[in-house]
């Protein structure tokens, strides 16, 4: 759907609030269509963007698995070198 939202489960440190928020704005922006609202829309982005962050913790924190932890360093490198590969840097 929208590249700029990341995979927030399993990892190790967890997702925080920030990331989760980031997600839910990213998100509501694509649904909207707008990346900055009117005036006249902005309460609704809010609530929107708050609401969708609580309902991404909440899936967040009822998940399992059983694989073990991602390392974020580790997965940023990986992501960088399919970036390499994909716009032909590397």
């Amino acid at each position: 759907m929208c590249r700029n939202i990341r995979v927030l489960h399993n990892f190790e440190p967890p997702a925080t609030q920030d990331e989760v928020h980031a997600a839910a704005v990213q998100y509501v922006r694509k649904v909207s269509g707008s990346a900055k609202p009117s005036a006249a829309n902005q309460e609704a982005f809010d609530a929107a963007v708050e609401a969708v962050a609580e309902a991404t913790r909440v899936l967040l924190d009822s998940l399992v698995t059983s694989a073990p932890p991602k390392d974020r360093e580790v997965e940023a490198a990986k992501a960088k070198e399919r970036a390499a590969v994909r716009y032909g840097t590397r």
